[in-house]
């Protein structure tokens, strides 16, 4: 049972080349103290993807947990929107580059 609240936070899947794991990046706006200016801070976490699902464009949450390894200490608990995935065909005839 749970002592207290998890700290959780919605960010975009930026990579997941890493085996169970992907790089989410966090952006916070926060207004400046001294200036009053609003301030975006883009913050990357390392997160546990335990069924691999998650693919770069995702938005997903992230759950504080216990550490995974030595920077892995958050995991993903739930995507939230799916990111758009384009799929490109690519000519194999057309590559050489050479005008015959």
């Amino acid at each position: 049972m749970p002592r207290g609240k998890y700290k959780t936070k919605i960010g975009t899947v930026v990579s997941d080349k890493m085996d169970k794991t992907v790089v989410v990046d966090v952006i916070q706006i926060k207004k400046d103290p001294a200036y009053k200016k609003a301030v975006k801070r883009n913050t990357k976490f390392k997160a546990h993807d335990e069924r691999e699902e998650c693919k770069v464009g995702d938005k997903v949450l992230i759950l504080e947990t216990r550490p995974y390894s030595k920077t892995k200490r958050w995991r993903v608990s739930k995507i939230l929107e799916r990111g758009i995935q384009l799929e490109v065909e690519v000519d194999a005839e057309n590559l050489g580059g050479s005008s015959e």
